[in-house]
């Protein structure tokens, strides 16, 4: 792909242009099949394209490109692969108006709060990555005097990369930036609710890369993700999705004895002490609940712990907080909070709100959106519960909507330990001004990432990643890259 794309600002237009497409080997194709499935609109119910619907022979043609591509890639030097995968992050830049776009009109999410964000942090992980080829190096080790011992960093070989929809242009950067300035090929199978936006980036991306180094197939879990997990020409696995999911690739993997990387899901606890900055808390809250992406994140403040002293105030600020945010058009400019991803998710969340509204108190914020236009769209008030307890399954479980629960506490250390109660460990913070209840809390608190006084979003240099059930193995630093994208081999040479 050799022609220079121009940018197109028209996401409707775009979505059809790349209607019925995989990316092999430097190439658009159909599926072998020819089979294909429609992508929706969330915020109107409308088909906007079709996607094409890949299949165990697609995913062949992609592995064996990928295999010969390899061979010539990992024979770069990692300064130039790092110069290659940096400047894809440059010509993504050039990129980021069409492409958050594009992204707000497949997933729902809000233009002005959400894709362009996500497309921004797209292309900085790139441009992160690229600058990280120097670093590609081994050791020198002490072990016998008569002999020079040493380590050097390989690539793994071809790496397989399964996206979710939700922020589907972050995580899949996450995972390729590093896999390939590593020396190692990529495969991406997207979300099948979500694959025009990472379609057109790695389309973007072709343009510097040599044939085969990155590939794209769109399709779902059983005809596509499945066969490209138990691939024998695939070397690694990246995975983010829910748990079952990641239980079924780590079983598929352990059998071929290949390393996988494990990003699950979530249930994040966000702990307000009685002296904590109220109005920074609930700033907090709103940007930790992700209530701009309809809460439809892993790391969602969706149990909030506050500190009977506060408790009402907090309630109250909260609620006229996502009061005044405004639901809307994903790709109008003044919509703070757009719409759930597919008929599917919207019923399930609407399933848990009717749950919580059994047994406590459901607080609806902002409103519906009014225009005709939208009648058939999947949007859903956010909803703080209180009156429930932690162990509740509002409480328990992972929703993935815009639904949180306030449960109210006396002392700290029974914050903390219903904070740890549950299965997952992804993310979590605590809001105080104290400062040894913050150190107390990052040492016990049992996430991948705690945070304090703060919910900041993921990004380049902030290793991410859980514990327990949430996953294993962390993304977006440089240790990520060399601990889950190259192996060390050990070489000794006599010195006699």
């Amino acid at each position: 792909m050799s022609d220079t794309l121009q940018p197109n600002l028209n996401p409707f237009a775009l979505a059809k242009e790349l209607s019925n497409t995989l990316l092999i080997d430097g190439k658009f194709q159909a599926a072998l099949s020819g089979k294909r499935f429609g992508i929706v609109n969330p915020a109107t119910g409308e088909t906007i394209a079709e996607a094409a619907d890949a299949g165990a022979a697609d995913v062949d043609l992609a592995v064996t490109a990928a295999r010969r591509a390899q061979k010539e890639w990992r024979k770069l030097h990692p300064r130039e692969r790092g110069r290659l995968v940096g400047e894809c992050g440059r010509l993504l830049a050039a990129h980021a108006e069409e492409i958050a776009r594009l992204v707000s009109l497949e997933t729902g999410k809000a233009l002005r709060t959400e894709s362009r964000v996500e497309a921004g942090v797209l292309a900085d992980v790139f441009t992160f990555f690229g600058g990280l080829g120097g670093e590609i190096k081994g050791e020198t080790v002490p072990f016998k005097t008569e002999s020079l011992t040493i380590t050097q960093r390989e690539p793994l070989g071809v790496v397989g990369a399964i996206i979710p929809w939700n922020v589907p242009l972050m995580l899949m950067a996450l995972k390729i930036a590093p896999a390939m300035v590593a020396g190692n090929t990529v495969i991406v199978k997207s979300a099948e609710e979500a694959p025009l936006a990472v379609l057109r980036a790695c389309q973007i991306m072709n343009q510097l890369l040599p044939p085969g180094v990155l590939n794209i197939l769109s399709g779902d879990g059983p005809g596509a993700g499945a066969p490209l997990v138990a691939h024998k020409g695939v070397n690694k696995i990246t995975f983010t999705g829910s748990v079952e999911t990641g239980k079924i690739v780590a079983r598929t993997a352990a059998e071929k004895l290949i390393p996988v990387t494990l990003e699950l899901g979530g249930k994040s606890p966000m702990i307000v002490m009685g002296d904590a900055d109220l109005d920074r808390a609930v700033a907090g809250a709103v940007t930790g609940m992700r209530f701009t992406r309809q809460g439809q994140s892993c790391t969602a403040s969706s149990r909030i712990f506050v500190h009977a002293s506060l408790h009402d105030a907090f309630l109250a600020k909260l609620k006229a907080k996502v009061d005044a945010m405004v639901m809307g058009d994903p790709l109008d400019e003044t919509t703070d909070i757009g719409a759930i991803i597919s008929v599917p998710q919207f019923d399930k969340v609407k399933n848990y709100i009717g749950l919580g509204e059994a047994d406590g108190t459901a607080h609806r914020c902002s409103a519906l959106p009014k225009d005709p236009k939208l009648a058939k769209g999947l949007f859903v008030q956010p909803v703080i519960f209180t009156g429930v307890s932690n162990d509740h399954r509002v409480c328990r479980e992972e929703i993935f909507g815009p639904v949180t629960a306030l449960i109210k506490f006396e002392d700290f250390d029974d914050a903390i330990d219903q904070a740890n109660d549950t299965e997952f460990g992804l993310a979590a913070s605590i809001w105080t001004k104290d400062l040894k209840w913050a150190l107390d809390a990052t040492q016990r608190l049992e996430a991948g990432v705690v945070q304090v006084n703060q919910n900041m979003v993921v990004q380049a240099n902030m290793s991410y990643g859980g514990v327990k059930s949430s996953g294993l193995g962390k993304e977006a630093t440089l240790e990520s890259m060399l601990e889950h994208f190259t192996t060390k081999k050990t070489i000794i040479l006599s010195l006699v």
